[in-house]
């Protein structure tokens, strides 16, 4: 007896965690990976003074300075989440050509103190057909903002899902994931 092809092979999907800097793409992919995360943060130097605009963040010590890397996969539905999180500052922004290779899905990480950081990411990937999520990640001091509010803020498609998120909590995260590949599916069956 053959059993079905989809029992022994998952369905692997390429997703980039986005948006400006400190806004919680690290701790995202932390939080929400089943495997030990890769991370290449490096402690912010003097040398980053001038460049990097720390305004709103001024607690944050360190940067990504080429990607993160985890992974979760959803069962029973064998689904396997390759996800890849971008550096935030502009300066590294010349990598995210080469992230987005191969990327079905998108999710953009915003923070209500300073939305106007996630318009470059949001307008990346609307210039190259990515779909996207856009993931309000609360954080304390931040206002909070319908989801209407904000696809007005950002000017974005009435089919671009905004929802909510902690990045920090696995099950936060996770579910930004399932409403992500919930849209992929939506956008582009399989």
């Amino acid at each position: 007896m053959v059993s079905d092809s989809s029992e022994l092979f998952p369905t692997a999907f390429k997703f980039l965690i986005a948006g400006g800097f400190g806004v919680g793409k690290t701790t995202f992919v932390r939080s929400v990976s089943e495997i030990e995360p890769l991370t290449t943060e490096e402690t912010l130097t003097v040398a980053s003074i001038g460049t990097d605009d720390l305004t709103g963040v001024v607690e944050k010590t360190t940067t990504t300075v080429a990607m993160d890397f985890g992974r979760i996969t959803f069962d029973p539905q064998n689904i396997v989440l390759f996800l890849f999180g971008t550096p935030g500052q502009e300066r590294f922004w010349f990598m995210w050509e080469d992230l987005v290779r191969g990327a079905l899905g998108a999710v953009v990480l915003a923070d209500t103190r300073r939305l106007e950081d996630c318009f470059a990411a949001v307008e990346f990937f609307e210039s190259r057909g990515i779909e996207f999520v856009i993931a309000v990640n609360h954080f304390e001091g931040g206002f909070h903002y319908q989801p209407e509010e904000v696809r007005e803020a950002l000017d974005i498609k009435p089919h671009v899902p905004v929802v909510a998120c902690d990045a920090r909590d696995r099950r936060s995260a996770a579910s930004v994931l399932v409403k992500l590949t919930e849209h992929v599916l939506t956008a582009r069956p399989l």
